[in-house]
């Protein structure tokens, strides 16, 4: 076999190490633009990281290159349940090898990061993930009486369902109305 050849049976039974020297496992040392504003790790403490900002939502969903794992990051395990291996394909689910604590859901681009992991300083860092919407809310398991935008589909691309507040449905239907005008009005031009 061919050294390229031996490179890609070895990838494809989990044998490459590249993945330590890839977002989100590369460690960010001497990094003057990585601004670390959270940190967080399992719960035995082998495996920690830092954060350089506050997560898209609740899920905390951050860019692969927003996470900077600090310590342990050799004392990961993975979990792809699509070919049921331990081995690190994406997308998979990721966890301290030791004590098993879940640590993210690894995509090919993003991560979604388990929030109860995450060290707060304050509780206004506590609040900056607080979620401020609700999303493919009609595939709910339970209502969620909490006055937050409650969207069919992704936010502001998809529909309100009706238990959102009525002050932000009517300005979404007006909305929807100046677009649909200004749609018309190109086409008659």
């Amino acid at each position: 076999m061919s050294d390229g050849q031996n490179k890609n049976v070895s990838e494809a039974k989990g044998g490459s190490d590249d993945w330590k020297h890839r977002a989100p496992y590369k460690v960010h040392e001497n990094d003057k633009n990585f601004n670390v504003r959270y940190e967080g790790g399992c719960h035995c403490g082998r495996v920690k990281y830092q954060l350089s900002r506050s997560c898209f939502q609740w899920a905390a969903i951050f860019h692969k290159e927003d996470i900077n794992f600090t310590h342990g990051h050799h004392d990961l395990g993975w979990y792809d349940s699509s070919e049921k291996t331990t081995k690190h394909k994406l997308p998979c689910k990721v966890s301290c090898a030791y004590c098993r604590t879940p640590i993210m859901d690894e995509g090919r681009n993003m991560i979604l990061l388990f929030p109860s992991l995450i060290k707060f300083e304050s509780k206004e860092d506590r609040d900056k993930f607080a979620p401020t919407c609700h999303m493919f809310y009609p595939m709910r398991q339970l209502d969620i009486p909490d006055g937050k935008p409650k969207w069919t589909g992704i936010d502001s691309k998809s529909d309100l369902c009706e238990d959102s507040p009525p002050d932000l449905k009517r300005k979404r239907e007006e909305e929807k109305k100046n677009e649909e005008n200004e749609t018309e009005g190109k086409g008659e031009e």
